[in-house]
């Protein structure tokens, strides 16, 4: 974090170094759930992201019991200052916390995780009720509004997208998300099988060394979306493995994810830009 923030000074870049938490509903109608807002410097209406955390929840495996804004992964905190520093007020939802699992979950674990945190029928209940939110702020252009999400959150990026999604009638990209960004989802959901037709565009991201979902499947399931009409566009990552983009040692060591890191945030700052800054 520091190293971030003496970067941001030295380039001349500057906003809040800790987001803001927040509490909203989700459109369950019964959890109040907790976000962290990054927000740009300068007044006047801003474009927004939605950031939906991974299988992992949204906390830094070393957060100890204490899961506030101070202690939130440096993934999450990156790409949190990473679009506030483009003029963006990006607002990350925590699922899990509010639900009893503030640690997350580990690797492996996807059939025994409770149904409370469904990335088919819960979690995209949190993207509108964030969605909402945002529209009730003054700072925000209303119909301007993304949505990010990595891993299990990637998974729940393309349910949100869905046109029969949960948490939205009859979603178009003025009354929903005008665009999403889906990191290394797993693709193998009920709740995208068959024909799935977006309502707004979206950019997936595949790591094709993915240790945890299927690549193949998420191509497959994009030339069929494809196929279907769906405005999705697949970006497949030679050597790149899941969480790619973790800023940790251990992930920036392999060559290969440290170049897909870079190729998407240009990427995603292109793709948002094009659909949230016309």
């Amino acid at each position: 974090m520091r190293r971030v923030i003496l970067l941001l000074i030295l380039t001349g870049c500057t906003f809040a170094a800790e987001p803001k938490t927040v509490h909203f509903q989700s459109e369950d109608h019964q959890t109040k759930l907790v976000g962290y807002l990054f927000e740009p410097s300068g007044g006047g209406a801003h474009a927004a992201v939605v950031m939906l955390h991974g299988r992992a929840g949204p906390y830094s495996s070393l957060a100890n019991g204490i899961y506030t804004a101070n202690t939130l992964s440096k993934r999450h905190m990156e790409w949190g200052e990473f679009w506030a520093q483009r003029g963006y007020i990006a607002l990350l939802v925590d699922s899990f916390g509010p639900r009893g699992y503030p640690a997350g979950f580990p690797k492996g674990s996807y059939k025994d995780r409770p149904s409370a945190v469904s990335e088919q029928t819960v979690r995209p209940l949190d993207a509108y009720g964030a969605l909402r939110y945002l529209r009730g702020r003054t700072d925000i252009v209303t119909d301007r509004i993304g949505v990010q999400g990595w891993s299990n959150g990637g998974m729940t990026v393309l349910v949100t997208m869905s046109g029969h999604a949960p948490g939205i009638d009859r979603p178009t990209p003025v009354t929903g998300f005008r665009a999403a960004i889906a990191e290394y989802p797993g693709c193998d959901m009920d709740a995208i099988k068959g024909r799935y037709v977006s309502y707004s565009s979206i950019l997936m991201m595949i790591a094709s060394a993915d240790e945890e979902v299927s690549p193949k499947r998420c191509e497959a399931f994009a030339q069929e979306a494809r196929a279907s009409g769906s405005d999705l566009e697949p970006i497949v990552y030679p050597g790149a493995e899941h969480n790619f983009d973790d800023p940790s040692k251990t992930k920036q060591s392999n060559p290969a994810n440290r170049r897909a890191t870079a190729d998407a945030m240009r990427r995603a700052e292109a793709f948002f830009d094009s659909h949230l800054k016309k």
